[in-house]
């Protein structure tokens, strides 16, 4: 018999859209929303909170959980808003902080939580205390709240160590003192326009317990935090010595990056955010007005460490509540691999009593449509369109398989319609500033921000009435959630019907084991009660045993007495119950 996925159920209700749980995040599926490529509301090409606002009923009824927001606050923009200059202000691009209330409280309405980003590794060099610190001069209060030191050499001419920026080039640059001398230098581990601040200094950890309440007063369920691992830098900033050039999805210990002194950042964050959660009680903030949201708030790390366990060390009981597998996500269309990392993220997990959290895409890498479209081994940024055919079948596989693993799950903008990376960008057009700085990150994230379609014609395929801020490609249109929407064995019907299940089934969400199957060569099989999940990474079909009832499979699979046949890059969902 042959089974294809179907069109998604009707839509769940507001409350039933989010768990009952004080715990609601150790299963949730989180959407990742890039503000300025969702939806634009007034026609100027970029997208804005008002857009994001009025696509909060398509989320819901896509069925996830919460949504993360990229960031929206006062920038120069010089890396996409992760330069922050204000973070108690939104964007005049993006709005004014009555959108963000207005988005906020539609979204409890509709039973969506809503997690914002918050960047404590950098500000913006026109944050106001950057500003103060060039202005002063050496040896000023202000300046210690950043990374300021003499250079090396006769002068001063030299660096003051050969840490390098994972965009490229030297980590340091020289500023001019008041006098119009070449003076001190500043540590950015980014741009030259994020310099990193110095979290020695008390006041910087007050600032940003400051900036938590201002938000959580705000209403936000919780924050992802930016380069989690590289607040603390080791004493004295030692040389690396003999280094091949830093990428930002390195695993290597680095002076910079996964310091002990973090966790004591996010023990005294994790109390503030206690305070909010038992102040809400398990039934949420609805006395507050604020919608039938429940549960308590979260922190979600984005911490590159050399080891999944070391990722664990972020999530014990006192500190953050999930951090993000990009071990996972880096992980090859690869049966033993991906049998590996799982069995490790869960293993490191556990005792911590912290949920696995799986990716498959985000803002910073190549979306896995094209990278599993092309040969395993080129990374996680690349410029290659690949097979289409190969990588969006691929990537649906891979979307079953993420989605029944235990823990909480994250989803990208646009990969529930299956979009590839636009990889053909030409180069006048792109923003990543990483592409414009020698030998760094490769500098192509820019095409995996391409701004999302949502109808089949239109200017900018309903994203807009105007433009795009990044060219989007012929034939968008046939992969809008317009072309999709009610088209049996579509992408984003996929998704629908996969969220819907995986919230329906028991023995689907929260956990922190599996029970693996045995399997031919090439095939990723578990059981998790009366759950069975088979993943065929091969290009071959394979038989298998039928495990009772198809709950959903990515492609078209045949049965025949009590066995299965499943084709190359394909995964099926089964249930005894």
């Amino acid at each position: 018999m042959s089974q294809q996925p179907s069109a998604a159920p009707a839509p769940t209700s507001a409350v039933a859209t989010v768990s009952e749980r004080h715990d609601w995040w150790r299963d949730a599926v989180i959407y990742q929303v890039y503000p300025r490529s969702f939806a634009d509301s007034n026609g100027d090409g970029m997208g804005d909170l008002e857009g994001v606002r009025t696509r909060l009923p398509y989320l819901r009824d896509l069925g996830v959980d919460a949504v993360w927001l990229s960031p929206f606050y006062a920038s120069p923009q010089a890396d996409a808003g992760y330069d922050v200059a204000d973070y108690r202000a939104v964007d005049p691009m993006f709005g004014t902080l009555l959108d963000a209330d207005a988005l906020i409280r539609d979204a409890h309405a509709l039973g969506l939580r809503i997690i914002v980003d918050l960047v404590p590794n950098h500000s913006s060099d026109q944050y106001e205390w950057f500003k103060r610190a060039l202005a002063e001069g050496p040896g000023s209060p202000s300046r210690d709240r950043y990374h300021f030191r003499p250079g090396k050499g006769k002068n001063g001419e030299l660096p003051p160590n050969d840490w390098e920026s994972i965009f490229g080039g030297p980590a340091w640059t020289r500023v001019t003192e008041p006098d119009g001398t070449p003076g001190e230098w500043y540590l950015h581990l980014f741009a030259p326009e994020q310099p990193d601040f110095n979290w020695e200094h008390p006041a910087v950890g007050d600032e940003f317990r400051s900036i938590l309440r201002f938000w959580l007063d705000m209403g936000v369920d919780g924050f992802r935090i930016d380069v989690a691992h590289g607040m603390v830098k080791a004493e004295g900033l030692p040389d690396l010595g003999s280094h091949e050039q830093l990428k930002l999805l390195g695993n290597d210990v680095m002076p910079f990056f996964d310091q002990d002194g973090v966790h004591e950042i996010y023990r005294q964050w994790r109390r503030i955010l206690d305070e909010y959660s038992d102040a809400m009680g398990p039934e949420g903030p609805s006395a507050e007005g604020r919608g039938r949201v429940t549960g308590g708030r979260i922190f979600v790390a984005e911490a590159w460490t050399p080891t999944v366990e070391r990722t664990a060390n972020y999530v014990r009981p006192d500190e953050l509540h999930q951090a993000f597998n990009f071990q996972y996500l880096g992980t090859h269309w690869d049966a033993e691999e991906l049998r590996t990392v799982i069995d490790r993220t869960l293993d490191a997990m556990r005792p911590v009593g912290a949920p696995a959290t799986w990716v498959l895409s985000n803002h910073d890498v190549t979306r896995h449509a094209t990278r599993f479209a092309n040969p395993a081994g080129l990374g996680t940024q690349i410029r290659l369109a690949g097979d289409r055919a190969l990588g969006l079948r691929r990537a649906r596989a891979a979307t079953l398989l993420m989605l029944a693993l235990p823990g909480s799950a994250y989803v990208y903008q646009g990969e529930e319609l299956g979009l590839p990376d636009v990889v053909d960008l030409p180069d006048e057009v792109r923003q990543d500033p990483a592409y414009f700085r020698g030998a760094g990150q490769d500098g192509f994230r820019d095409g995996c921000r391409v701004p999302i379609p949502w109808t089949r014609e239109g200017s900018s395929y309903g994203f807009g009435d105007g433009g795009s801020w990044l060219p989007q490609p012929a034939g968008w249109g046939e992969l809008s959630v317009e072309a999709q929407t009610g088209e049996p064995g579509s992408t984003l019907e996929l998704y629908r019907e996969a969220l819907a299940v995986r919230r329906s089934t028991a023995d689907l969400g929260a956990g922190d084991a599996v029970e693996w199957l045995r399997a031919p060569e090439g095939v990723v099989a578990f059981r998790r009660g009366d759950f069975v999940c088979v993943a065929n990474t091969t290009g071959e079909s394979v038989a298998v045993p039928a495990h009772g009832r198809v709950l959903l499979a990515s492609g078209e699979i045949t049965e025949a007495a009590g066995e299965a046949k499943v084709p190359a890059d394909t995964t099926v969902w089964w249930t005894r119950a």
